[in-house]
């Protein structure tokens, strides 16, 4: 309890002069304004006590869309310390207390469902996005999930996947991330959904109970990349990319002993 509070401590302290840092950024280094965020979500990762495993090839040095399965708001860090991205989230995750602000930090466009002009705003925000050359997380289940198998994919949110950039289709590449042990003993179903954040308790409370529960050994595979002109339209994109990512799943689950 005791090392939690001081991990809890530390990130409370790094947060202010981080945020400053990266609203001067901003102002005068877009480029590092991508990538500062990626450095501190490692350290925070490290700081966590998380061993994150990558394998597979992200794309690198052009603009994506990354697709990945959704267990937690840790999600978040895992990813965003594993190469320089930014997120797609529901505006209301700006509000939550700590991650609604190191989403921010990583640049996190937030989308505002009760808001008919709001798709077409979000649109034109990842177009620019992609157009500078980075890349962006999409969540496809539109929720957390339990940590042991995804949620069905909703093909609406695939639409961003029709945007080109000079002149050629978007990348689309799918990620399975995979919660695999605790203390470096493997997990079992039900403690894997405790890990998950299903939303049903508050991130504080989680937060707090995944401190007190141990480093975590925490594994992401990046599966080839595609375009939706290649496998044929968004619905089709849209499975294919479900596929992936629960199949990935299923074997990092099936291999963590």
């Amino acid at each position: 309890m005791i090392k939690a509070v001081f991990i809890l401590s530390k990130i409370a302290i790094s947060i202010p002069p981080v945020m400053a840092i990266q609203a001067v950024l901003r102002k005068t280094s877009p480029r590092l304004a991508r990538t500062f965020p990626y450095h501190f979500y490692r350290w925070l990762n490290r700081t966590m006590g998380a061993q994150v495993t990558v394998s597979g090839e992200p794309v690198k040095g052009k603009a994506c869309l990354l697709i990945s399965n959704h267990a937690s708001w840790q999600d978040i860090l895992l990813l965003g310390g594993t190469v320089p991205i930014s997120f797609v989230a529901k505006d209301e995750v700006a509000g939550w207390p700590i991650v609604g602000t190191l989403a921010r930090l990583g640049g996190t466009l937030f989308v505002d469902r009760t808001r008919r002009q709001a798709a077409g705003e979000t649109k034109n925000e990842m177009q620019a996005r992609l157009e500078e050359g980075g890349s962006l997380v999409l969540f496809p289940e539109g929720t957390t999930n339990d940590g042991n198998q995804i949620l069905p994919f909703k093909s609406s949110l695939f639409g961003a996947s029709q945007m080109e950039i000079d002149g050629e289709p978007v990348l689309v590449q799918p990620v399975s991330i995979a919660y695999q042990k605790v203390w470096g003993m493997p997990m079992c179903r039900e403690r894997r959904t405790h890990f998950a954040w299903p939303g049903d308790i508050g991130f504080t409370e989680h937060l707090w109970a995944n401190l007190k529960s141990g480093p975590l050994d925490v594994a992401i595979h990046f599966h080839p990349a595609t375009t939706i002109k290649e496998v044929g339209g968004r619905k089709p994109l849209a499975k294919h990319c479900e596929e992936q990512v629960r199949d990935g799943l299923a074997n990092l689950l099936a291999n963590c002993n």
